[in-house]
């Protein structure tokens, strides 16, 4: 067995703690919190032991913590960074490497510049092998995970018969449980997103990929809207849409008019949270014309990266393969059931 510590309990890291315990490979050796507020009560009662910063303890006396996370590291084999964007290359200099901890890191860092986390962007579709023998890892945003999971299917198919994708971003502007951020009236255009760079990182740079990114006043997933542009006529959509009839983590519906169908059919499945972990592909919205097929589909965005997150804590803990750590996530997280599940309820009349 081996011992994780989740650092952060947010979004992610809440998810992510949930998940693994129930792993019986894995002990979660506790969390880390880095302010005083209701999530530290919430992380006791879900079972979790709480660590805070050495220099922080005085700020949680009126909590029930465990200890400094200076302190957990020493028993720990891997830490899973969930703490806010550009905490944790403060972390993996301050904590990580100073103690020889395996770490994974989440997209809000970068995999360039001097704030690099590490060298390589983690999607378990394109490149999970590269990540063996790895110490620091960085998990793609939900966006750019997506991204991966949709075009390397594509990819796999037709090659070099691809020209371009361009891929518009519809960005959801908070997450569900993010109560403490307001929503605001307005569409908001991002001028330079990272997203096509991450991705690129792993299709490499000279891919014929172009994206644009908005965010809209909403909490309920990604939008993408992809043209995917072929050398000849493009194939239809149905057999666009059988390349992911074995994906997982990829789902084909055909009668969810919006992105809060899918999220309030989500609900009722009475898995953990509300996510689905999927990329739902709206097939009623797919066509093809003349060297172009157009798809649009919504990215469970915090929901995306969690399996994901527990795919590469297997291949750098393990070395497992790719074969036995997808089905090992598949049951952790019902992927299977989940897809069955939204295919037929979603399925076309």
């Amino acid at each position: 067995m081996k011992n994780v510590f989740v650092n952060g309990y947010g979004s992610i890291g809440s998810r992510i703690a949930e998940f693994i315990k129930d792993d019986s490979e894995i002990n979660v050796i506790g969390v880390g919190k880095h302010s005083p507020d209701e999530k530290v009560d919430l992380a006791i009662k879900n079972g979790f032991s709480v660590y805070v910063p050495q220099k922080k303890i005085d700020n949680f006396k009126n909590y029930n913590i465990s200890g400094s996370i200076e302190s957990v590291l020493s028993d720990c084999d891997l830490v899973i960074d969930a703490s806010p964007e550009g905490h944790g290359f403060i972390n993996k200099k301050n904590l990580y490497e100073p103690n020889n901890i395996m770490a994974i890191y989440q997209g809000g860092e970068t995999i360039y510049g001097d704030n690099a986390v590490s060298d390589l962007i983690f999607n378990s579709r394109v490149n999970y092998k590269k990540v063996l023998q790895k110490k620091h890892v960085m998990q793609g945003s939900c966006n750019v995970t997506g991204m991966g999971k949709i075009l390397e299917p594509l990819r796999n198919k037709y090659g070099s018969n691809l020209i371009r994708f361009d891929v518009t971003l519809v960005r959801r502007w908070a997450d569900l449980d993010q109560s403490d951020k307001q929503l605001v009236d307005t569409i908001e255009m991002s001028q330079h997103p990272h997203h096509g760079n991450d991705v690129k990182s792993y299709f490499g740079k000279d891919a014929p990929l172009f994206v644009r990114a908005i965010k809209v006043p909403t909490r309920q997933m990604h939008l993408h809207i992809m043209d995917i542009r072929f050398s000849g006529t493009a194939p239809n959509v149905d057999e666009i849409h059988s390349l992911f009839k074995d994906e997982s983590g990829v789902v084909v519906l055909w009668t969810a008019t919006n992105t809060k169908d899918v999220r309030d059919f989500a609900n009722t499945m009475k898995f953990s949270f509300k996510d689905t972990n999927m990329v739902h592909i709206h097939a009623n919205m797919s066509v093809a014309i003349n060297d172009t097929v157009q798809i649009m589909y919504s990215d469970d965005q915090t929901g995306i990266v969690i399996p994901e997150n527990h795919m590469l804590m297997q291949a750098m803990l393990f070395e497992r393969s790719y074969e036995d750590a997808l089905s090992h996530t598949n049951e952790l997280f019902h992927m299977g059931d989940k897809k069955k599940l939204l295919e037929e309820h979603f399925r076309k009349n």
